[in-house]
């Protein structure tokens, strides 16, 4: 009888193989139910379900693709009321409204104008069921984590980046980001003029989908300042940048109908009839009252001037590609002696400067009239004419849109149109505010901005 070969370790080779095969097995076994790791654009290991459930851990698909801003906003200040508990054991439901669509979703929350450190507990994010409900889509809820926690402490005066999560996220969908905090954190920061419905619960229900819980509405957005999403619907993004005007306060509550969120449409639109405007999203960094150069009171500064908060606020967005200045008429209109258009002008060329030494294009706007208004008066109005001079004679921005020249009445250039006044005389109405973003000629956004003006 032949002898069977036995290797050195006293094992047959049908022996081994059958070993070997085993292992194989349970690999593969087991990759079915952990994560796929993967590498983001920034070149972060990510983690996704293989088997495509809902993760509610450190999560992100196995995607590509680009990460441009969703959506944004800025920190104003410390909300009143809220100065010693915060909200604490209050759940924060955020609703806000997407420019752009992606596969995977990640936020940032801010503790700007917190006095201590901000202890949250349980995040989540979800696509709303509708228009401006707090109701969520069961099937996209999500669990947020930061650096694989799904708690995270923000010290006050910072922010925190969550991972990155799966989600499908549409264009221009309601997403619900949902916070949790146990614990008193001080003032809360917030964006008080959100023209959004968003909403509170008492307890924990940052992953209730019935919305029930959600009984009190609220005209603010708190702790979140940005939306980002990976996806190959935009290549970069656009940044907004302006003071009550770009803020859209006057616009109808929940209809998107800010002057930004309608040149995003424009864009959509011009790219799905075959145009050739850039694949760019656009975020809305606009604070009701803002100045180029002077800003409100504390540390930091509530309201801060445009100078001072340029580079949190259009430097540090997600991929920006370009910016859209839309600031000057409350340092005419808040300053109570003549303003100096020198020094106004010197301001937004400052800007101008931070943003091409990014390689950023600058778009920047005339000042609209605003006779009428209760501020109003000859010598302001003559300050406003000098800066629009200025901006038009070609020497502030790369490239200008006329928003004065749009929506004035030809009659007395002083003054809006009637049909584009809101009925203030300083800010627009619905149709002014689509107006104006109807004037904007979209290729002006293509191209890096000019070395020297």
């Amino acid at each position: 009888m032949a002898k069977r070969h036995v290797d050195g370790a006293g094992v047959s080779p049908a022996k081994h193989r059958a070993v070997l095969s085993a292992l194989v097995a349970l690999v593969v076994a087991l990759s079915t139910a952990i994560y796929v790791t993967v590498a983001a654009d920034d070149g972060t290991p990510r983690t996704t379900l293989a088997d495509g459930r809902p993760h509610h851990g450190a999560a992100a698909p196995a995607s590509t693709g680009t990460w441009a801003g969703a959506w944004a906003t800025a920190p104003v200040g410390g909300e009143p009321g809220t100065e010693t508990a915060g909200l604490a054991g209050r759940s924060v439901r955020n609703v806000v409204h997407t420019s752009t669509g992606g596969t995977s979703a990640r936020v940032t929350l801010s503790n700007l104008y917190g006095r201590s450190p901000l202890t949250l507990t349980h995040a989540s994010l979800a696509l709303a069921t509708g228009a401006g409900t707090a109701t969520a889509d069961a099937q996209t809820m999500r669990r947020l984590t930061f650096n694989g926690s799904t708690s995270v402490v923000i010290p006050a005066g910072g922010q925190s980046v969550s991972d990155a999560t799966p989600l499908a996220i549409p264009q221009g969908t309601d997403v619900l980001v949902t916070t949790y905090s146990p614990t008193p954190s001080g003032p809360v920061t917030y964006h008080p003029h959100a023209r959004q419905v968003s909403y509170l619960a008492t307890g924990d229900h940052t992953e209730d989908t019935t919305g029930t819980p959600y009984t009190e509405q609220t005209p603010y957005w708190r702790y979140l300042t940005a939306l980002d999403v990976l996806g190959d619907e935009a290549a970069g993004t656009v940044v907004v940048f302006g003071d009550s005007i770009t803020d859209g306060v006057t616009s109808t509550v929940g209809a998107n109908h800010r002057w930004p969120d309608i040149l995003s449409g424009r864009l959509r639109g011009a790219l799905a009839d075959g145009g050739q405007p850039p694949r760019y999203s656009v975020v809305n960094e606009g604070i009701s009252g803002n100045q180029v150069l002077a800003g409100g009171l504390g540390r930091p500064a509530e309201n801060q001037s445009g100078l001072g908060r340029f580079g949190r606020d259009v430097l540090a967005r997600t991929n920006a590609k370009a910016v859209v200045i839309d600031l000057g008429v409350n340092d005419i209109l808040r300053n109570p002696r003549v303003a100096d258009p020198d020094r106004i002008v010197t301001g937004l060329r400052t800007l101008v400067r931070q943003a091409h030494a990014r390689g950023l294009k600058v778009v920047g706007a005339t000042l609209m009239p605003f006779k009428g208004h209760r501020a109003y008066t000859p010598a302001r109005e003559a300050v406003r004419r000098q800066i629009n001079e200025e901006i038009r004679a070609g020497g502030v921005y790369d490239a200008v849109v006329d928003f004065d020249k749009a929506l004035r009445d030809p009659y007395d250039p002083r003054r809006l149109r009637s049909e584009y006044d809101s009925g203030d005389h300083l800010h627009p109405s619905d149709l002014g505010y689509r107006t104006m973003a109807e004037t904007f000629d979209l290729d002006t956004l293509n191209g890096t901005g000019q070395t020297e003006l």
